[in-house]
C-alpha cells in the first residue's frame, strides 16, 4: 500500500510539474526572445537619434562619440549618404542573429545585430532553473509521499492487528483514534465488536458456569432417586411411586436446562403465568425430606396453602431447591420452609438453625464467587437471576438465623 500511494501521488506531481513547466518554458523562452528584440530595436532607435542629431548640428559622426549608445554584445552599422559606413563592434558569429534596421529622414540607416548565442545562454539558464524547481517539487511530493503513506498505513496496520486479537479470542477494546475520519469510524466498529464479542464470551462461560451448578441438584436428586428404585425392588407400588418422581426429576432438569438457556437469550422480560404453590411445595418436601432425614434433619411446611402464585413453575421449584440445598451444605437443625402473604405478593421464607450468613457479607452473598463456606458462590446468584427473570424477587430477610425469601406475585379471586 506505501509503494501504491508514493507511486499514486508521485506520478499526480509529475503530471502536474509537466502540465505547469512545459508552457511556462514556452512562455519564458519567447519572453526572453521578444525582450532581446526589443533591446536590439531600442538600440538602433537610440543610435539613429543620436545620428540626425549631430547631422542637424553640423557635428562630425564618428565611432568613438557613437559607441557609447551600443551596448557590449551588440553590432552597429551606420549607413550616411556620402560617407564610409560606420562599424561598431564585432559582427555576430552564427546564422540568423536578432537584426533591427531603423533608417533617418535624410537617407541615414542605422543597423544593430545580436548574436542568438546571448539568447540562447538566456533561455538555458531559464531551463536549468526551471528543472531545478520542477526537481525540488518531485522530491518534495516525494518525501510527502512517504510521510503520508507512514502516516495512513500504521493505523491500518493497528486496525489489523486489532482485527487479529478478535478473531483469537481477546476482545478487549483499545480505544486508539488516528484523526482519519474513515480510520476512526473502523476503529470504533472493530471496538463495538469487540464488546460485543466479550458479553457474548461471558454469557456463554457464565452460562456454562450456571449450567454445571444448578444441573448438580436435580441430578443428585435423581440419584438418589434411582438408588431408592434400586434398594425396593421387591416393591412395586414403591418402586412406582419413586419411579413417577425420578420423572418429575427429568421433567424438572430439562425445565433447569431450558431456564438457563432462556435466561441467557430472552430480553423482553417474564411471560409467568399462575401456579398452584402448593404443588411446588409438596415437590420439596418429596425431594429433599428423605435427605434431610438422613443427616438426622427435617423439613417444616408452614403457613398459608391453596395460593396461586405468578411464575413458572419449574423456576420456583429451581429457586427454592436451592435454598434448600444451601441449608443442607452450610446450615444445621430444622429447616423450615414458611408461606405467607405480603400484601399484593407471596412470600416463600426458607430458614435454618445454623450459624448464619456473617455480617461482613451480608446481601454480597447473592454476588458472583462470594461465599463464606468455601464453595463456589455460583449458587445463590443463579437462583437470584432466575427469580428476577420469573418476574420475582429474592432477598436475604436475617442473617442469623438466615433467612432467605421469594417474593413472588399473587393471584387473587374475587
Amino acid at each position: 500500500m506505501k509503494r501504491r500511494m508514493i507511486n499514486s501521488l508521485l506520478g499526480v506531481v509529475l503530471v502536474v510539474v509537466v502540465v505547469f513547466c512545459v508552457p511556462l518554458a514556452l512562455v519564458e523562452k519567447q519572453a526572453i526572445v521578444n525582450t532581446a528584440r526589443e533591446r536590439v530595436d531600442a538600440t538602433a532607435f537610440r543610435v539613429l537619434g543620436l545620428v540626425e542629431s549631430r547631422l542637424a548640428a553640423g557635428e562630425p559622426v564618428t565611432g568613438d562619440r557613437i559607441g557609447s549608445q551600443v551596448t557590449d554584445g551588440y553590432y552597429a552599422q551606420i549607413q550616411i549618404p556620402g560617407m564610409q559606413p560606420i562599424v561598431i563592434g564585432d559582427r555576430p558569429s552564427g546564422s540568423h542573429p536578432l537584426t533591427a534596421t531603423e533608417s533617418g529622414a535624410s537617407g541615414e540607416t542605422v543597423t544593430v545585430q545580436q548574436s542568438r548565442a546571448t539568447v540562447e545562454h538566456d533561455i538555458g539558464s531559464m531551463l536549468v532553473l526551471l528543472g531545478a524547481v520542477a526537481l525540488l517539487a518531485v522530491q518534495a511530493a516525494v518525501a510527502l509521499a512517504v510521510w503520508q503513506a507512514k502516516r495512513l498505513a500504521r493505523p491500518l496496520t493497528d486496525l489489523a492487528e486489532t482485527a487479529e486479537r478478535l478473531g483469537s479470542g481477546d476482545p478487549r477494546p483499545r480505544d486508539r483514534r488516528y484523526g482519519v475520519p474513515e480510520l476512526d469510524r473502523i476503529a470504533e466498529v472493530l471496538d463495538a465488536s469487540a464488546e460485543r464479542i466479550g458479553r457474548m464470551l461471558t454469557a456463554e462461560r457464565r452460562l456454562a458456569a450456571d449450567a454445571s451448578h444448578q444441573l448438580r441438584t436435580p441430578l443428585t436428586a435423581l440419584s438418589m432417586r434411582l438408588e431408592e428404585i434400586t434398594a425396593l425392588a421387591q416393591e412395586p407400588d414403591t418402586v412406582r411411586e419413586e419411579a413417577t418422581i425420578a420423572l418429575q426429576q427429568v421433567e424438572r432438569l430439562t425445565d433447569v436446562v431450558q431456564r438457563l438457556l432462556t435466561n441467557q437469550r430472552d430480553t423482553h422480560g417474564p411471560t409467568a403465568g399462575g401456579f398452584e404453590l402448593d404443588e411446588v411445595i409438596k415437590q420439596q418436601r418429596e425431594e429433599w425430606g428423605p435427605s434431610l432425614r438422613g443427616s438426622g434433619r427435617r423439613l417444616v411446611i408452614e403457613g398459608l396453602g391453596g395460593i396461586t402464585a405468578l411464575g413458572t413453575p419449574g423456576t420456583v421449584s429451581q429457586v427454592l431447591a436451592t435454598l434448600i440445598e444451601n441449608t443442607l451444605m452450610h446450615g444445621a437443625g430444622t429447616v423450615t420452609l414458611r408461606v405467607r402473604a405480603s400484601g399484593s405478593s407471596v412470600v416463600i421464607e426458607v430458614q435454618d438453625e445454623g450459624a448464619g450468613v456473617p455480617a461482613e457479607l451480608g446481601n454480597r452473598v447473592f454476588e458472583r464467587t462470594v461465599s463464606g463456606r468455601n464453595s463456589t458462590g455460583i449458587g445463590l446468584a443463579v437462583a437470584r437471576d432466575l427469580a428476577e427473570a420469573d418476574g420475582g424477587r429474592l432477598e436475604l430477610l436475617a442473617l442469623q438465623p438466615p433467612v432467605f425469601a421469594l417474593f413472588l406475585g399473587r393471584v387473587t379471586t374475587r
